[in-house]
């Protein structure tokens, strides 16, 4: 199935996908930030540290089975794979001009 996903949010999903780090990473703004559970990680060394240990760097896949906009927000409905945490989870991107600002991981 196809998604119309923005396409800063899709480089993201890309990067992901790729195991990319430094694609993932220049798909932020300078002061971007990862809300992990409401574990926040901003700038691009502390998103760095974060992906190695938990996104990234655990070989994370996204299957996207959903997309959904909400103003400023495009909420991606994935499955999760890789050495990390799978099953389905809840990405919400908050994008600013060709780059994201925020990504919020929930349920």
């Amino acid at each position: 199935m196809t998604y119309e996903i923005d396409p800063a949010v899709q480089a993201l999903l890309d990067a992901a996908n790729a195991g990319d780090l430094a694609a993932f990473l220049a798909g932020f703004t300078d002061d971007g930030v990862v809300d992990d559970w409401g574990r926040e990680f901003r700038g691009a060394s502390r998103i760095t540290a974060w992906s190695d240990a938990e996104f990234i760097g655990k070989r994370v896949t996204l299957a996207v089975e959903g997309v959904k906009r909400f103003g400023d927000d495009t909420v991606v409905a994935a499955q999760v794979g890789g050495d990390g945490f799978n099953g389905p989870s809840h990405f919400t991107f908050r994008v600013a001009g060709d780059r994201v600002s925020r990504m919020t991981i929930r349920a």
